[in-house]
C-alpha cells in the first residue's frame, strides 16, 4: 500500500517530464532537445494541461504493475523460502521472475497508455498516423481490430530485457556501498540515498537505449518499412537500433535522457519521503490505539 502511494503520488508530480521524455523519443523529427524547451512547446500549442495527457491511464496501469509485481514476489518468496533464511542471490532470482510475469501480463495496459498519452499530440514527424481513441476500452478495441490482438504486447521483448535494469542498479548500488562502509561503521539515510540514486542513474542510462526501442514499439504508429512488420521481436530490435544510429547517431538512442532521470531520481526521493511520513502516520495512529486499549 505504501509503495504504491509512493509511486502514485511520484507518477502525478513528474508527470510531465515524462511527457517530455516519451515526445523526445517517438518524435524523432523533433528539434528541440531539452526537457524544459519541449514541455514549453507542448503548453504552448496544445494547452496548458497537455503535459498531464494521459495521466489516468498511466496511474491505473502503474498500480496494476505494482500489485502483479509484488504479489508474485511475495508469492514466489513464500513458496520458496518456507521459512528459511533469504538470501541477496534467491531475492534477485525472485525479482526478475516477478519482473517477467508482470511484463507478460501488463504490457497490453502500457501499450494503450502510451498511445492514449500521444494522442492529440503536435508531430513534427508526419509518418506518425493520427489516432481517435476514446477511452481506456475504445483503445483496446480500436487496436484488436485493426492490429491484431498481439500488437497488444509491442514492445514486449525489450521490456523483457528491462527487467535486468533494477539487477544493475542492485550491483551498483551493492559496490558503492561497500566503499563506503570501509570508511565508516555504517550508512546514514543521506548515504544510502545518494548511492541509491547514482546506481539508478547509470542502470538509466545503460538500459536506455531498450527503453526508446519500448516506446516506439508500444507507439505502433510508424509508416515503417513492410518487411520490417514481419520480422521478429529480436529482429525488430535491432532493426530499429540500427535505424536510430544512422539517421541520428549514438546520441538518437538517448533523446530524452535527461527528462528520464530527472524524473528518475525526483521520483525516488519523493517516494522516500511519501515513504517515511506515511510509515510515521501509521505507526502513530497503531500507538495511539495501543495507548487507548490500555
Amino acid at each position: 500500500m505504501t509503495p504504491n502511494m509512493g509511486s502514485m503520488t511520484a507518477m502525478t508530480v513528474f508527470f510531465p517530464l515524462d511527457t517530455a521524455r516519451l515526445r523526445l523519443q517517438v518524435d524523432e523529427k523533433r528539434k528541440s532537445k531539452t526537457t524544459h524547451t519541449v514541455l514549453l512547446e507542448i503548453i504552448k500549442e496544445e494547452g496548458l494541461l497537455a503535459p498531464y495527457r494521459g495521466w489516468f491511464p498511466v496511474i491505473s496501469s502503474l498500480c496494476c504493475s505494482n500489485f502483479v509485481y509484488f504479489y508474485t514476489f511475495n508469492s514466489l518468496k513464500a513458496v520458496w523460502v518456507k521459512g528459511h533464511n533469504s538470501t541477496t542471490g534467491k531475492d534477485l532470482i525472485l525479482g526478475v521472475v516477478a519482473g517477467v510475469v508482470n511484463v507478460l501480463l501488463t504490457t497490453p495496459l502500457w501499450v494503450v497508455n502510451t498511445r492514449l498519452k500521444l494522442q492529440g499530440a503536435k508531430f513534427r514527424n508526419e509518418d506518425i498516423i493520427p489516432t481517435n481513441y476514446k477511452g481506456i476500452a475504445d483503445a483496446f478495441h480500436q487496436i484488436i481490430r485493426d492490429e491484431g490482438v498481439l500488437a497488444l504486447w509491442n514492445g514486449t521483448f525489450p521490456s523483457l530485457l528491462l527487467v535486468f535494469n533494477p539487477a544493475i542498479q542492485f550491483m551498483f548500488y551493492e559496490g558503492l556501498k561497500r566503499k563506503i562502509l570501509k570508511r565508516q561503521l555504517q550508512l546514514s539515510s543521506l548515504d544510502a540515498f545518494v548511492i541509491g540514486a547514482i546506481a539508478k542513474a547509470v542502470a538509466t542510462t545503460l538500459t536506455y537505449p531498450m527503453q526508446t526501442v519500448q516506446s516506439i514499439l508500444r507507439f505502433g504508429h510508424h509508416r515503417l518499412n513492410p518487411e520490417n512488420r514481419r520480422l521478429g521481436s529480436l529482429k525488430n530490435v535491432l532493426y530499429l537500433l540500427r535505424q536510430r544510429i544512422k539517421r541520428f547517431g549514438l546520441v538518437g538512442l538517448y533523446k530524452g535522457l535527461e527528462a528520464k532521470l530527472l524524473q528518475t531520481v525526483l521520483t525516488a526521493a519523493l517516494m522516500f519521503l511519501v515513504y517515511e511520513k506515511i510509515t510515521a502516520a501509521t505507526f502513530t495512529i497503531m500507538g495511539l490505539r495501543r495507548s487507548l486499549k490500555n
